[in-house]
């Protein structure tokens, strides 16, 4: 096994990475912390690294708010809207990849192009339909909003995936009198199946944390943890220690299923990137 000599290059790379790791992680380890001090401990300056843990926080934000509500609200958007993102992307994908358009280029940039645009710039039309389609505080608008709103990135993650299968094997499979749901269920759907699964990871971790269009058409039946945490921020000032609780609560689902599903997160964000 090679073994690595030491040098001043490699430590200074070393401390560098460690540092640029530290500092990543600082907020979310200092939230952690926070979430388990009383109120009087968080605002503390200079502030108390070593302090006895509480769980009072934790307790509060259930009495206070109905969390596996909020939970249920956000696995149910976001999970909805990502299935339904994949129905609707997949074929469109699969058209622009396989049979050529002349317009597709054009196409794809212009879907592209709209996540350029501010969220708050189509606030207002998209408050007014869902006023009028009796769907505000319902989770079915946040459904509809995040298909949408991520619909551009899962066409082109699953049109860079489809690029890279060869035409070939779909050409032999017709040849053998493979009829077009065939092809995509025996055929397509295998050699593309990590291309589904990062897009779809990636676009269920985008909407999780989406958190603009929940404060905005929700409150307290259809909203979403990012809706909870809002709620901890009062005219009377913020309350540090329970707001960090209700933060590290949200967070952490989203988190460890994050880190199972790195590998394929990864993978989704690197599509295209090397051809």
């Amino acid at each position: 096994m090679r073994q690595r000599t030491f040098t001043p290059a490699y430590a200074v790379r070393t401390l560098g990475a460690w540092g640029v790791a530290l500092l990543l992680f600082f907020p979310l380890g200092w939230l952690i912390l926070t979430a388990f001090k009383t109120e009087l401990q968080a605002i503390a300056v200079p502030p108390e690294l070593f302090f006895s843990p509480t769980l009072e926080n934790f307790h509060e934000v259930n009495e206070r708010s109905d969390y596996l509500q909020y939970a249920k609200n956000s696995v149910i958007t976001s999970v909805v809207s990502t299935l339904l993102g994949l129905m609707i992307a997949a074929p469109a994908a699969y058209a622009m990849a396989f049979f050529k358009g002349k317009h597709d280029k054009d196409i794809l940039m212009w879907m592209l192009s709209t996540k350029m645009m501010p969220a708050v710039g189509a606030l207002v039309p998209v408050y007014v339909l869902a006023q009028k389609s009796h769907l505000l505080d319902n989770p079915i608008v946040l459904i509809i909003v995040f298909t949408l709103s991520n619909l551009p990135i899962m066409v082109w993650m699953l049109y860079s995936q489809f690029k890279e299968i060869p035409r070939e094997i779909l050409e032999a499979a017709r040849m053998d009198g493979a009829t077009l749901w065939q092809e995509a269920r025996m055929v397509l759907l295998p050699l593309a199946m990590g291309g589904f699964a990062s897009t779809g990871l990636l676009c269920l971790v985008l909407s999780w944390n989406e958190a603009f269009w929940s404060l905005n058409l929700t409150a307290a039946n259809g909203g979403t943890l990012a809706t909870l945490i809002a709620g901890y921020s009062s005219p009377e000032g913020l309350f540090w220690a329970k707001l960090s609780a209700a933060s590290f609560m949200a967070i952490a689902p989203i988190v460890v299923f994050g880190w199972f599903s790195q590998k394929q997160l990864v993978q989704g964000l690197t599509f295209g990137a090397v051809k």
